[in-house]
């Protein structure tokens, strides 16, 4: 399956949609200025699905969005790039959900110079539970090693179009950028015990409700796959939101 997006310089609103509707949609396969992106089948409908969400986003969510989105593209506009960092206690859940998600959803937006991050206030691991929400959603997720520990492995996170590598580390690991970046706190318990994070030029606070509180139960695998949902549907939201701002 393939995601066609309507590139943002074209003028148009974005515009997403799997590949068996867009014998519906002649016109994105007229314009010079649409690309298709391959994801992987499962990833792609996914995709398509919480698309159809992001009009639904709370409007307390969208206000803090919305200023991540302006920083972004102000920063963008001004650098060629920009480093986000999502950060929770752990680094175990929901801080490596917002990574691969806003780096999806930059792709799906036709955006370049954007990367994403992850950290914690402490290292543990990347939790099983995440990477099979992961695996469930279409993303291919493999072991990739065990350099920081048998505890800790490395996992190889692909979504067909391009890939990263999740692991449990401190926020200011070596593999995450030092200065210039935005701290984004994806969990409330972070954004208290961690009043300042050394490097960052701004810091936005979207905390979402920790999926760990199902651990061992049989709301599960649902409680980590609704997880998985809203932060994909808000990092979608918040990628189309930067694209309309880098288009003005």
């Amino acid at each position: 399956m393939h995601v066609c997006v309507m590139h943002p310089s074209s003028g148009f609103a974005w515009v997403v949609f799997a590949a068996l509707t867009v014998t519906t949609m002649a016109s994105c396969t007229d314009s010079r200025d649409v690309k298709t992106i391959t994801f992987h089948p499962q990833l792609a409908m996914t995709i398509e699905r919480l698309l159809a969400d992001t009009n639904a986003v709370p409007q307390d969510r969208q206000t803090e969005l919305n200023a991540l989105a302006q920083w972004t593209a102000e920063t963008l506009h001004r650098q060629g790039r920009v480093d986000l960092v999502f950060i929770c206690t752990h680094n175990s859940r929901r801080s490596h959900l917002a990574q691969v998600w806003a780096q999806v959803g930059s792709s799906v937006m036709g955006l370049s110079g954007i990367q994403t991050f992850s950290g914690g206030t402490e290292a543990t691991a990347c939790n099983p539970r995440t990477v099979e929400a992961m695996r469930r959603a279409g993303f291919e997720v493999t072991e990739a090693d065990t350099t920081h520990g048998t505890t800790n492995p490395t996992y190889h996170v692909s979504t067909g179009l391009s890939s990263m590598f999740c692991f449990s580390k401190k926020y200011g690991d070596e593999a995450n950028p030092k200065e210039g970046f935005a701290a984004v706190m994806t969990c409330s318990s972070a954004d208290r015990s961690c009043p300042l994070v050394y490097g960052a030029e701004a810091r936005f606070s979207t905390p979402y409700v920790d999926p760990k509180v199902s651990d061992g139960t049989s709301e599960e695998a649902a409680t980590y796959d609704a997880s998985l949902d809203q932060i994909g549907t808000e990092m979608l939201y918040l990628m189309g939101r930067v694209a309309e701002r880098v288009t003005r």
